[in-house]
Parts: structure tokens; C-alpha cells; sequence
């Protein structure tokens, strides 16, 4: 356990008190001095109404070192309380109850104190609202849950939102055979967050991994540095909450979609995270992380390996769910494995051997030794009398190739041949969807960890732009970006509307060009395949109708694929960029990419491949080909000018067509701010 830096008082202290103590077993106070009777230091039960307990935090800070005082007292009480602990020298607290912020009233106010007492002092307080941590290691068990002394000393660390799901995380890793290093649950707050967690265990020897649990992010920016710091040295697998809370629908397509789940798990990925989608994938996911890491890889390939067909066929059907690339093994490979296993098995990945026998390690270093297989993932069921799994995994291991193995069985045989594998190296689950998920984590962290090569180009984003934009304008600005625009004209009056139609030439789309209209088909402001005077006439009488006092003429683009592309100012994490499908696909199928900007081309040339719809993108039934190096100077520079420009609070091009000419934008929304509401990016 990291002894040292802020935190160190807190995980690793030499002494305890716990205020509120109680010799009533069903109280808080006697719950935590319960769970704490393994503790190796001073420990102090403080009840000032009970004369065999000490009657304050003074009393027991003078008795003997109090690093750490646990508060399981009313709230309206807890001020007080860690104000004397602070005053006493105590450089740590844990507030467990709850009627704080999250209650509402005056549960505000309590939480306010708590705070500032905590910045006032130098004191680290975590809470309030939190049934509190485990440091095994340190025989800390800091909580008044029950069973959490049989939390087992493990490598991996859980840093949670929620003290419930701290604890069902810490209780599920030492049933999956793990244990913990440290497992935390924030409660609300009020002091120590996720990233002050994460920076301490970025120094800690014991943790090997971390799973993160977030439900709402305060400091994305600092959230964000703390993932970086800590996936360069270990492994962080992240479930972020509120997929399915969408919110109201924002004055455009990008605010619509940029969510605060799609956006918390978009920067968490570009930090280096691993994302999950449940707390199970979560445990098989860490837990993989903690014994085995692969080599960064752009494009890792999977060598699946299943002594049993049917869970193997479940394996491969959920790998391919994944969009994991299980590629046919070479021609030498093959003849390898032909010369192992029965002429009717099946040996061109995945490799079936039928019932396990001692030729399973050799199967296992044929596939491992494919120039494909970067990752080994396998299912076996436990079978002692037909192999040992033990000896032929130790003995089939391929140097820098990880394996994940599924071992099935029940007993203590079993238990003790899974901990034997891992000690090995090898990451072992319960089942096939368990296999999938690990061997998943292990390839995004691969990727994750995939240097991209810097991209240089000589671009400055322009500054002091204009108040307000309409569509005219907006293309301006995008033509300055290097963007392609159809040609057109703006117009005063009809008679400009008639003169442009001739210049432009038949056909024409004709559009209502005000700044204050976001969404001008929704009103009737667009009239495509406008193709004589008379017509132009009938068009512009409809959108007289609509409000308009100025008109945009325009070429027509030819026919394409429709994307969207955007910029936009998110409230906890600044600048971020967009890719989707655009036009109302954009909003029914919330089909989007994300990044934090700035981004390079580079960086933004990928977001294309995460969208379900990217085939539609590759010549989908003789269609054109995105050039996504293209696409991905765009983004990034959407992105620049945003950085660059503290008043612009919004930049949507949509549709962005992809025609056999290219990008081509058709419309373009810009949202800004007066000066005064100007406001500095995280």
C-alpha cells in the first residue's frame, strides 16, 4: 500500500478513532469498531456518554497516533466533530452516514462546513454519504458493512462512485479469486474525489489494475490528467452510469448528442481507459488487466483455442459481437496443429481439439506462435484425468502473448488450479462470455497504449470571429478551415434571389438565411431542386411566408453519404468534437464518435470506424470512399477553433457530404457568447 503523499494518512494510518462508537451492536459506531477489530495500530472508541470509551477526539489523539478518525454521528454533528479532530492534529476523516447534499435542506449546509473545514485545515476528508474503504493490506476495514473482513489482499484497486457498488465490486473480485489492494467509494464528495484516488495509486507497489466507477464527473480536465497518469504505468478498466438518461434535446444536433455518458466515456477512452458496460464485464475485465498486458497494438488479432465446441462457438460468436479480429492462422500453423489433433477437428482459428488431452500445451504454443495471434483465448473444461491445464498452459505460453482461459468446473480443485494459472501469468474466468469480455479489455488496452505518430501542419486556428453567424457566414468560416463548400450567393431581395439562379445555374436549393434560425427545414426554410424563375418565385413566396428577409441560392451537390461534424463546448469537460451520420440518422440513432479537442487529424481519422454505420462509408453498393485522413483534418480543426475562440460555444456542420468529389459542407450552425459570458475552459 502507497504509505505516503495526501492520501497516505487516510489508507495507511497508525492510528483510529472511531467517533460514535456504541456498545449497541446494532449501532453504525459499533459495526465500524467491528470491522476494524483486525486493525494492527492504536485503535479508539469515542463516545463521550460512555465512560469506558474515550470522551473525545482529543482524549484518544493524546492516548496514541490518530491519523484517521472515522465520524458515525448525525450530520448535524459532524462539523463540530471534525473540526476537534482537525484542532487535535487527525489528517484524515471518513464521514459514513448520510443527510447531507444529497438530502436535500439543510443537508446542504452540513456538507458546506464539512468542506471548507477539510480545505481550512489541510485535513483529507472522504464523504460524506460513503459506508467507507478497504486497505487489506494495511488490515484497514474501514467500513460497517458486514463481511468485509473475508475481503481478500488482491492487485486490484477499485476507485467507486458509490459505496454499494465499491463493496459488491470488492466482494465479487475476491470471489473471482483477486482480492483487492484498495477499494474506495466516494459518497458525495465533499473532499476527496476519483482523481485525488487515482494519483495515489498511480505510486502504489500493490495495485496492478483499477476499476473505475463514475456517475458524475465535477473536474473533467482533472479527471481526464489523472487516467493518463495512471494508464501509463497500469491498467484502468472504467463503467460509467447514465447511458439511458438522454436529457432534453439541446438547440442542435451536437449538444444532443454529446451526452454526459458519450462524453465522460469518449475522454475516459482517449485518457487510456478500458470501457465496460457492466459490473461483471468490470470484474473479468480487471481482473485479466491485473495478471497479464499486452504489446500496443494498432489492430490485435485473437487465437481462440476451445477443447469444447460448443462453449467455443458461444466464445467466437461474442468475440465477433466485439468487432474482435480473429484472423485464419497461417498455412505453418496449420500444419502444426494437423499433426497434433484428429484429422475432424476444426484448425483454422478457431482451433477445436475435441476432448482435452496432453497434446492441449502444444496446441496452445502452435497458436501462440501464429504471426497473427497477438492474444490466446480459451475454453476448457476442468477434466484432471484426461490433462493437467495447469502444466500444458504453463508449458503452451508464447512470450508476449497473453492468454485468457475460461476453466470450468466446481470444487476446490478448481479454485486451486485457476490460482495456480494466474500465478503463471495466465487470466482465468469463469465462462465464455467472462473470456470474451477479458480478452476484449486486453485488446482496447493494447490499442490504447499504440503510439500514434504526430501529424504536423501548418495551421493556426482564426480568432476574433464574428458575434452571430448565419449560413452564409458559417461557410466562410468553414472555407477558411479548408472545408468545401457548394457555390452560392446571399441575397437581399428577389431580384438578387432571380440574378443569383442565373449565375449559380439550374437547379438551385433555395434556403431562408437568418442566424436566429437553427434549424430551418422544420419551418420551411429549405427548397431543394428549385429549376426555373417560376419556380424560384413559388419557393421564395414560401419562405416569405416562414419569416425570412434574406435568401441563400446555392448549387445543388450531387448525391452522397451524410455525415455530421461539430464542435462544442461541454460544461464539464470543455471543447470536445463530434462524428456521425448526419441528418436526422444524427438524432434517431445516436450513431456519434467523440474525442476532447484539441485532436489531431491523425487522432480524428479514426472516429469514423466506431460508428455502427461505417460501412455505409467504404463504397457501401458502389458508393464513395471516405478518405478519412481528410475527414480527420477537419475534425481537428473544428476542434482548434474552438480552443481558439473562448466565445464560441458551438460549431455544427450538417449534413458534411461525402460524394465522389468529397467533403462537402452543405449546412453550418456556429453558436456564440457575448464577452461577458465569457467563461475560461477547465
Amino acid at each position: 500500500m502507497n504509505d505516503s503523499g495526501p492520501l497516505g494518512p487516510l489508507f495507511a494510518p497508525r492510528g483510529i478513532a472511531v467517533v460514535g462508537a456504541s456498545r449497541d451492536p446494532g449501532k453504525l459506531g459499533a459495526a465500524m469498531a467491528r470491522s476494524l477489530s483486525g486493525f494492527d495500530g492504536f485503535l479508539a472508541r469515542v463516545n463521550a456518554r460512555d465512560d469506558t470509551m474515550y470522551p473525545s477526539v482529543g482524549a484518544a489523539a493524546a492516548a496514541g497516533p490518530v491519523d484517521l478518525a472515522l465520524l458515525c454521528v448525525p450530520a448535524a454533528a459532524c462539523a463540530d466533530v471534525l473540526a476537534e479532530a482537525a484542532a487535535a492534529g487527525v489528517r484524515a476523516a471518513v464521514v459514513c452516514g448520510g443527510g447531507f447534499a444529497e438530502a436535500g435542506g439543510a443537508g446542504v449546509g452540513h456538507q458546506r462546513r464539512l468542506g471548507a473545514i477539510a480545505r481550512d485545515s489541510g485535513l483529507r476528508l472522504l464523504g460524506p454519504n460513503t459506508s467507507g474503504f478497504l486497505a487489506p493490506h494495511a488490515r484497514v476495514t474501514a467500513s460497517f458493512v458486514p463481511g468485509v473482513h473475508r475481503v481478500a489482499p488482491g492487485a486490484v484497486a477499485v476507485v467507486a462512485a458509490s459505496g454499494g457498488v465499491n463493496h459488491a465490486l470488492a466482494f465479487a473480485l475476491t470471489e473471482a479469486g483477486h482480492g483487492v489492494s484498495l477499494a474506495v467509494g466516494l459518497g458525495n464528495g465533499a473532499d476527496v474525489t476519483a482523481p485525488d484516488v487515482l494519483d495515489h495509486l498511480a505510486d502504489d507497489p500493490r495495485t496492478a489494475a483499477v476499476a473505475l466507477h463514475v456517475e458524475s464527473v465535477a473536474d473533467g480536465p482533472r479527471l481526464v490528467a489523472s487516467v493518463r497518469r495512471l494508464t501509463a504505468t497500469r491498467p484502468v478498466v472504467a463503467l460509467v452510469v447514465g447511458r439511458h438518461d438522454v436529457g432534453a434535446f439541446a438547440e442542435s444536433h451536437t449538444g444532443a448528442l454529446a451526452t454526459s455518458w458519450r462524453t465522460t466515456r469518449a475522454a475516459l477512452a482517449q485518457a487510456g481507459a478500458v470501457l465496460v458496460d457492466d459490473e461483471r464485464e468490470l470484474v473479468d475485465a480487471v481482473g485479466a488487466l491485473a495478471v497479464t498486458r499486452g504489446r500496443p497494438h494498432a489492430a490485435p488479432g485473437v487465437g481462440v483455442v476451445t477443447a469444447q465446441a460448443g462453449p467455443g462457438l458461444l466464445l467466437l460468436d461474442d468475440l465477433r459481437g466485439r468487432g474482435v479480429r480473429v484472423p485464419e492462422l497461417t498455412p505453418g500453423t496449420r500444419e502444426t496443429l494437423a499433426g497434433l489433433l484428429p484429422p475432424l477437428t476444426f484448425q483454422r482459428n478457431p482451433v477445436d481439439t475435441g476432448r482435452p488431452g496432453p497434446e492441449l500445451g502444444a496446441v496452445f504454443a502452435a497458436v501462440g506462435a501464429d504471426p497473427g495471434v497477438d492474444v490466446l483465448a480459451g475454453y476448457v473444461l476442468h477434466e484432471p484425468d484426461a490433462v493437467d491445464v495447469v502444466a500444458a498452459l504453463t508449458n503452451g505460453m508464447t512470450a508476449d502473448v497473453p492468454v485468457v482461459l475460461g476453466l470450468a468446473g466446481v470444487g476446490e480443485e478448481v479454485v486451486r488450479d485457476r490460482r495456480a494459472l494466474r500465478e503463471s501469468g495466465v487470466a482465468v474466468v469463469d465462462d465464455a462470455r467472462g473470456v470474451a469480455a477479458a480478452t476484449a479489455a486486453l485488446l482496447a488496452d493494447a490499442r490504447a497504449r499504440m503510439a500514434r505518430p504526430a501529424v504536423s501542419t501548418p495551421w493556426a486556428a482564426p480568432t476574433g470571429l464574428a458575434a452571430r453567424y448565419d449560413e452564409n457566414a458559417g461557410k466562410d468560416l468553414l472555407e477558411q478551415l479548408g472545408v468545401a463548400t457548394m457555390p452560392r450567393h446571399a441575397c437581399a431581395d428577389r431580384a438578387a434571389a432571380h440574378a443569383a439562379f442565373d449565375l449559380v445555374g439550374a437547379p438551385v436549393a433555395v434556403k431562408l438565411l437568418d442566424a436566429d434560425v437553427l434549424h430551418k427545414t422544420e419551418i420551411g426554410g429549405v427548397h431543394l431542386g428549385v429549376s426555373s424563375h417560376a419556380d424560384l418565385d413559388a419557393a421564395l413566396d414560401e419562405l416569405d411566408a416562414a419569416g425570412a428577409r434574406r435568401y441563400l441560392v446555392e448549387a445543388m451537390a450531387p448525391a452522397g453519404i451524410d455525415l455530421m461534424v461539430g464542435a462544442r463546448r461541454d460544461v464539464v469537460f470543455g471543447p470536445v468534437v463530434l462524428v456521425g451520420l448526419g441528418g436526422t440518422v444524427a438524432e434517431a440513432l445516436a450513431d456519434v464518435a467523440i474525442r476532447l479537442a484539441p485532436v489531431s487529424p491523425g487522432e480524428a481519422a479514426g472516429m469514423p470506424s466506431e460508428l455502427a454505420g461505417r460501412a455505409l462509408l467504404s463504397g457501401w453498393r458502389g458508393g464513395p470512399v471516405l478518405d478519412s485522413d481528410a475527414l480527420g483534418t477537419i475534425v481537428s480543426r473544428l476542434g482548434d477553433l474552438l480552443v481558439a475562440n473562448p466565445l464560441m460555444e458551438e460549431i455544427e456542420v450538417n449534413p458534411l457530404r461525402l460524394t465522389p468529389q468529397g467533403l462537402i459542407a452543405l449546412d453550418a450552425v456556429i453558436l456564440t457568447r457575448k464577452a461577458d459570458d465569457a467563461y475560461t475552459d477547465h
